[in-house]
């Protein structure tokens, strides 16, 4: 809103400093610091309505050290990354941008899902919260609306590689600066990590069996963004088990991701580095500055011991974010490295089970292969104390992000 305001000031008075909020720079500076600001100051006061409301968290018995002691937080703390997300962005953002949309509805839609889910356990006393098959439901949605909208808006494209045989020259001037654009175009191409020509075409999964299926790409695109949204989402769910952990790997997360979306929506540092640019994109990073600083100003509250839990209010809308995120800059082959900590979490339940269930069937008594999943608890098991294990993932988290921005030069 402020972006059309000051826009307006600009072009028709010349108000000085009106013009700053064309840059993204300067529009992405100030959502991250209102963002951080609403978190730590106004997250108190959500806290505390959150305490009048009995919103307490009930422990499960897991026979963990401490864990009797944080029965009764507050939780449902994933309201003040919302809230605090969502008001920059509404301030500073263009509105009309379709990425901006994708993730305010992205936000809204599984901010929504988690709200149900800690709503039934809080306050209709149901352990389980929403069923499983609701909440998978609730992210097939989330799959089909941004799939559709990558593979249908006339708004989402990108241009060619300027290296490419094909290519048609058109010179676009960005100061002292002189760039080769390609044409927009729609497209299903993403990014391929450490190849030389790095760029893959979803369409040639189908396209091979006869060039004209090509014009059914969506068959196999949709369904890859209904798998990404829907992984994602639960690893940052499964990840939210200890204090401080999510938010703050996904703080991590997000900022290699807002580096993707200001490189590859600006065609000078797209034609240097040689990827994809895509147009309208560099919007992104004031949602995502945005994002970061109300993950850095939850964490203000959520680090040992914690004030306040995010729920699935924040674990599913976080992990919703990144995986919108990663496939709008056409980055989502990126994600088994980038949310590595996602991954291995999502891993360890899986084999746990697995595992438990063949052993019961092969021995007549399951076995486990760690002390007990998600993997943050095994090490909880062997007697490390959570403030550790949450710092070495984050150290863990941290490496995972150079290597995935070393993937924009070492091919």
């Amino acid at each position: 809103m402020l972006y059309y305001l000051f826009d307006y000031l600009d072009k028709r008075y010349q108000v000085p400093g009106a013009g700053l909020f064309e840059f993204i720079s300067f529009r992405s500076a100030m959502a991250i610091i209102l963002s951080l600001a609403i978190s730590t100051i106004y997250g108190k006061k959500i806290i505390n309505y959150l305490l009048r409301k009995q919103v307490g968290e009930s422990v499960r018995d897991l026979g963990l050290k401490g864990q009797s002691e944080k029965a009764g937080t507050p939780t449902m703390g994933g309201l003040i990354i919302i809230i605090s997300t969502l008001i920059p962005v509404l301030l500073f953002a263009k509105l009309d941008n379709i990425y901006v949309i994708l993730l305010i509805v992205t936000t809204l839609w599984m901010g929504t899902i988690g709200f149900i889910d800690d709503y039934l356990k809080i306050f209709k006393k149901d352990k389980e919260g929403l069923k499983g098959i609701f909440k998978v439901l609730g992210q097939v949605g989330l799959g089909l609306i941004v799939g559709g909208t990558m593979y249908l808006h006339p708004g989402i494209t990108v241009k060619e590689d300027t290296n490419s045989p094909s290519f048609t020259n058109e010179l676009v001037v960005d100061g002292d600066e002189e760039v080769k654009a390609g044409v927009e175009e729609k497209s299903t191409t993403t990014t391929i990590p450490f190849v030389k020509n790095n760029e893959f075409d979803y369409a040639s999964l189908i396209s091979w069996i006869n060039p004209s299926l090509v014009n059914y790409a969506w068959l196999i695109f949709i369904p890859i963004v209904i798998f990404i949204v829907t992984a994602v989402s639960n690893g940052a769910n499964l990840t939210d088990g200890i204090d401080g952990l999510a938010a703050g790997s996904s703080a991590i997360i997000v900022l290699t991701l807002g580096i993707f979306a200001w490189v590859s929506g600006n065609i000078i540092f797209s034609d240097y580095l040689n990827i994809m640019y895509i147009p309208r994109s560099g919007e992104m990073t004031i949602f995502i500055t945005a994002f970061a600083g109300s993950l850095v100003g939850f964490l203000w509250y959520n680090t040992y011991p914690a004030q306040v839990f995010m729920g699935d209010t924040g674990s599913l809308t976080i992990g919703g974010i990144i995986a919108v995120i990663a496939i709008a800059t056409r980055k989502e082959l990126l994600i088994p490295i980038l949310c590595g900590i996602f991954l291995l979490e999502n891993l360890s339940v899986v084999l746990q089970v697995g595992w438990f269930k063949i052993t019961k069937r092969k021995y007549g008594e399951g076995r486990r292969i760690f002390l007990m999943s998600p993997l943050h608890h095994h090490y909880q098991k062997k007697g490390l104390h959570e403030s550790k294990i949450v710092v070495r993932f984050w150290i863990v988290g941290i490496f995972l992000a150079i290597v995935t921005i070393i993937t924009l030069k070492v091919r």
